[in-house]
């Protein structure tokens, strides 16, 4: 399979789920205290949405950074894409899931969610973080990225499998918290975190 391909199914993966997370911002005209009171009362899904809005961007800008480096596009690199994707796909539900339960109050549901949401961005991170492992593997192996940059990257990359857990636990005691710590770490990632700019020119002749 080309490198192509991968990045065209990916891409439309990520743009399907992150068009879905508007389909549950609803306002009501006409209704009793206007669109202002129903935009005041509808913060946790506007909060829940900027926040996976910006996680999902940030993985679509980081996705290509790590995919244009391919070298060979196998099958075990196509299984740890799709696992990333399902991780992705899910976003949508339990950024759902999260804004009910915020604006339902319920304290067991509110940590079910936040557990749900937490768990999805952690497997999101697991999985890209293995797939920037095999890619940057690859690029070891032929020589074009030595072993101590490769570690360096993975450190770098790989921080949110141990800081998503984390911000997870935090959201069972506060939801609102959780969110913030989410967006920024998602900034730390909007930032080149991949490692690609050390590794000169690569793959297609694209510069880093």
């Amino acid at each position: 399979m080309s490198k192509t391909r991968l990045e065209a199914f990916s891409d439309g993966v990520l743009a399907v789920a992150i068009t879905l997370l508007v389909l549950d911002l609803h306002l009501e005209p006409g209704e009793p205290g206007g669109l202002f009171a129903q935009l005041v009362a509808a913060w946790p899904s506007l909060a829940s949405y900027i926040v996976s809005f910006l996680v999902i961007g940030v993985i679509w800008v980081n996705h290509h950074a790590v995919v244009r480096l391919v070298q060979v596009v196998d099958r075990t690199l196509l299984f740890w894409n799709l696992v990333l994707l399902m991780f992705v796909t899910a976003l949508p539900f339990t950024t759902s899931t999260l804004a009910a339960a915020l604006a339902g109050g319920d304290r067991t549901d509110l940590r079910v969610a936040a557990v749900l949401y937490g768990g999805a961005m952690t497997g999101v991170a697991v999985g890209f973080t293995v797939l920037q492992a095999r890619i940057t593997g690859q690029l070891v192996a032929s020589g074009q990225m030595d072993a101590a940059t490769r570690r360096r990257s993975l450190l770098r990359f790989g921080l949110g499998t141990v800081v998503y857990p984390v911000i997870t636990v935090v959201g069972l005691f506060s939801v609102v918290a959780m969110l913030v710590a989410l967006a920024a770490l998602s900034l730390y990632y909007l930032f080149n975190q991949t490692g690609t700019s050390e590794t000169g020119h690569l793959g297609d002749g694209e510069p880093s």
